[in-house]
């Protein structure tokens, strides 16, 4: 995944606080509050393509799998119900690795593409574990596979194939959702997709070593100043992780999660918030909030997986509503970038970018079908002048 640019930040209200500088000196240029609708950077959604794809024009799809079916010529059958993904450089190609969110066979799955973007690969990297929803790479080039019930661990594999992946409850059991790594810090940043979920950081005694470490969660009121408190048993409880700590700050159920230069930006679907953190000065902050539109029809609705490139844009998926990505710009623009047509019961996982930000990777879930358990899911590939 690509980094938002510092001198790109993403600028975000801390509503209800005052004037606290956001990493970087960038409060004093923030706009007056969160991300408003408004004419995106490519322009209107075209007609719906041969793939079913809504796209701003000189953006092209293709299909690379579809669940219970072979990927192109590899022999490999795509997993069921992909979710959360990533990219990762594979020599002059890449490797999209994407979650399985079903009971009991769970796992994740990887394609790997040659540099002119050939399906050259497709394989397994974890197996028998349960409901893996999101996730998150690691800067030592791991995926963190989550997995989404209420006793989940997170599990680390090798998007390569080569090792095989790890259990680490040292980083708790809850409903995990998604993963992001901060590496000044040296801490992994997770979400709970629960009503009454938390957000939480790991810190490894040896970053890049995720065996052992303190697992904390966030305290605070609400947006602007908060902190952070040890969960005193985060792996064997009787008291769930979320209620062990008291002020421990309540979220409506934690989705997807993305950090870049000192910015962990993480959603929320109940109340359709991207939120973000501000690491360096412990402020939180809200970047959009669909109650808070106030020019026209909020068209992000359904806030679930984050990503985001070295221009400055974050990417948000949505669960259900129209079955869009919308992208939020530096300048507080959200607008919608891609369409799934006639997947009305289905919802859109994994966005994720290549290496070099020339390509788009996502998934929708359950298909037409709707059924997640069947052969509905399809993993899409969007290339296209993506800005820098």
């Amino acid at each position: 995944m690509r980094g938002v640019g510092r001198r790109n930040f993403l600028r975000a209200t801390v509503v209800g606080a005052g004037a606290t500088a956001f990493a970087g000196g960038l409060w004093q240029s923030a706009f007056a509050g969160p991300a408003q609708p408004g004419a995106g950077p490519y322009g209107p959604l075209g007609s719906v393509d041969a793939n079913g794809l809504r796209l701003p024009q000189g953006f092209s799809s293709r299909v690379v799998a579809r669940s219970m079916k072979k990927v192109a010529d590899t022999g490999y059958v795509w997993h069921a119900a992909p979710d959360g993904g990533a990219c990762f450089p594979d020599g002059d190609g890449w490797i999209y690795v994407s979650n399985s969110e079903v009971p009991l066979v769970g796992g994740a799955s990887a394609v790997r593409f040659a540099a002119d973007g050939t399906i050259t690969g497709a394989y397994r990297t974890l197996n028998m574990t349960q409901i893996n929803c999101a996730g998150g790479a690691t800067p030592w080039g791991t995926w963190l596979s989550c997995e989404e019930y209420d006793y989940g661990c997170v599990y680390e594999t090798d998007p390569y194939g080569k090792n095989a992946a790890k259990k680490r409850p040292a980083l708790g059991r809850f409903k995990h959702e998604a993963a992001a790594c901060d590496p000044v810090r040296k801490a992994v940043y997770l979400t709970e997709d629960r009503s009454d979920g938390c957000f939480y950081r790991f810190l490894p005694q040896v970053w890049g070593d995720l065996s052992a470490g303190e697992l904390q969660v966030l305290v605070g009121s609400g947006p602007g100043k908060v902190g952070w408190e040890k969960v005193p048993q985060p792996e064997r409880w009787i008291t769930p992780t979320r209620d062990q700590v008291a002020g421990a700050m309540r979220f409506t159920g934690g989705e997807g999660c993305y950090y870049s230069e000192d910015v962990c930006y993480f959603t929320t679907k109940g109340d359709n918030r991207v939120w973000s953190y501000d690491a360096v000065n412990e402020v939180l902050g809200i970047a959009y909030d669909d109650d808070l539109v106030a020019n026209g029809a909020a068209t992000l609705k359904g806030v679930d997986n984050i990503t985001g490139t070295s221009g400055g844009d974050l990417y948000i998926a949505e669960d259900g509503d129209d079955m869009q990505i919308n992208l939020i710009t530096p300048d507080g623009v959200v607008a919608p970038f891609v369409q799934v047509d006639g997947h009305p019961d289905s919802e859109i996982t994994g966005p994720a970018f290549s290496p070099d930000g020339s390509r788009l990777y996502f998934s929708s879930q359950r298909g037409a079908s709707g059924v997640i358990l069947g052969t509905g899911g399809v993993t899409y590939e969007v290339s296209g002048p993506f800005r820098a």
